[in-house]
């Protein structure tokens, strides 16, 4: 499949060729990138690459996002893979294929942010400013800071098991020079830490838009900088840094604010997106085993319906009647598969057809629950700010608006806030870690997923072990 939509999207003056699935840049193990910098255009498109990783399957097609939504309570998977089976019961094995996969795309975007990061300052272009390198090597860090966060969520336990002291993933932000370095895990503190600094380096030098919606949505902007650094502090429970950079983001209101009902879903590029995978009908993250529409939409659909709604998640909705957001599904009375049974599947990504659908990574609607979940725990009391803002999006949901009032406590309001967050944000990757981050099991009753379990994390998959001796005697627990 050629990668060429961030090419053809963004309407920029390089070959086709520069966007090959794996030649967008060269080679891990090529010592010779001087054609991907030769000039600020060849740059460019090496920086879109890097863009165009992000698109893959294992990275923000879906795959990792749906395995954090069936560890969880709120999707019940049943599709026939054997590897994805093994993860939702809390039976995975350190061979298992799809983790490898996940493993490897989010290093190689790493390691093609590592290069363009370190090549941008040598590109000999007298057109090529100061400023315009140091946006492309911002854009750079947001993409390495965005796999390195996706990785340790999933490879290493959460901070709240041992103040992140505990191994989290390798870090590497070098490129590859010819000479192989076998990295160790660095702990979870050390990995928040490096994403943190790339995360502050992008603020400084990234565009608060860009020319049109597309890139502006699309691309790395201070606002997704932002919101991203918002998400790792709410993940360590740095509630006031948290708050502090969501309403960096929020502040900005002619550029983000959520959206007034639903149809962003199929709009594409709207104030509700602070950043976006983007996706067209030739270029997006489906292989042979799906994309987010595949996935979530049933076979009547053109999709695999492997996803359907667990029965926890549809008990949350029919909490209050009338709730939109569960309106952003459809019901079959059977489906064909594992189980041939009646099914409620996700309509918030329609097209399995031509998988065209854009890739949510960060919307608006989550840097209001981030800033409100924030702000009640580091102030510790409940504002009139805080229920406004809530009730933008219970009105959106068609839902009565909460009041001071609807309150005893900060604790009861903060839960409140997370059960919206889990109904707002369904199907999007974020459940797993909203559970583990609060230190609450990934499903009820379940002993394998109480929090801090062995394998509620992925394996490091066992090739890299075998390929790497740094990593020796460093598997996760369990495996």
């Amino acid at each position: 499949m050629k990668r060429i939509a961030y090419i053809t999207a963004f309407a920029c003056l390089v070959t086709a060729t520069a966007c090959d699935d794996d030649i967008n840049l060269l080679p891990q193990q090529s010592l010779d990138v001087s054609g991907a910098f030769a000039s600020e255009a060849a740059a460019q498109a090496t920086l879109l690459g890097v863009y165009s990783s992000c698109q893959l399957l294992e990275m923000n097609g879906a795959m990792p996002q749906i395995i954090s939504d069936f560890m969880a309570d709120n999707t019940a998977f049943v599709g026939s893979f054997p590897t994805f089976q093994e993860l939702r019961d809390f039976n995975g094995i350190a061979t298992n294929g799809n983790v490898s996969g996940i493993w490897q795309q989010h290093y190689a975007v790493i390691m093609r942010a590592n290069d363009v990061i370190a090549n941008v300052p040598t590109v000999v272009d007298v057109g090529f400013t100061d400023a315009e390198r140091a946006q492309f090597i911002g854009e750079a860090k947001f993409l390495r800071a965005l796999a390195y966060f996706q990785l340790v969520n999933l490879f290493g336990q959460p901070f709240q098991v041992s103040g992140g002291t505990n191994l989290g993933v390798p870090i590497v932000t070098e490129p590859f020079t010819g000479t192989p370095v076998f990295p160790s895990r660095a702990t979870v503190n050390e990995v928040h830490a490096q994403i943190k600094a790339d995360l502050t380096d992008a603020i400084a030098s990234l565009p608060a838009t860009y020319s049109t919606a597309i890139l502006t949505r699309g691309r790395a902007t201070r606002g997704a900088a932002q919101a991203l650094l918002s998400r790792v502090h709410l993940y360590r429970g740095e509630w006031a840094d948290a708050a502090a950079f969501a309403k960096q983001v929020l502040d900005a209101t002619t550029i983000y604010a959520p959206a007034a009902n639903y149809s962003f879903w199929t709009s594409k590029n709207t104030s509700e997106d602070v950043f976006t995978i983007q996706n067209s009908n030739i270029d997006n993250g489906r292989t042979g085993t799906g994309g987010w529409a595949s996935w979530h939409r049933p076979a009547a659909n053109g999709g695999r319906g492997d996803c359907k709604f667990a029965d926890a998640l549809i008990a949350a909705y029919n909490q209050e009647a009338g709730d939109l957001r569960f309106g952003l599904s459809t019901s079959v009375a059977t489906q064909p598969g594992a189980d041939n049974q009646p099914a409620r599947f996700s309509t918030k990504w329609p097209d399995a057809v031509t998988n065209a659908d854009n890739s949510p990574v960060i919307r608006t609607t989550e840097v209001v629950l981030n800033f409100v979940e924030a702000q009640a725990e580091a102030s510790g009391v409940v504002t009139t700010d805080l229920i406004n803002r809530m009730n933008v999006l219970r009105t959106r949901a068609g839902l009565p608006n909460w009041t001071l009032a609807t309150f005893a406590t900060k604790d009861a309001f903060v839960a409140a806030v997370l059960n919206e967050r889990r109904k707002e944000l369904a199907f999007e990757g974020h459940r797993r870690m909203d559970l583990l981050r609060r230190g609450q099991a990934l499903r009820v009753g379940n002993p394998a997923a109480a929090f801090g379990a062995n394998k509620t994390i992925l394996p490091i998959p066992q090739r890299e072990i075998d390929n790497n001796p740094g990593l020796a005697g460093q598997q996760n627990p369990g495996y």
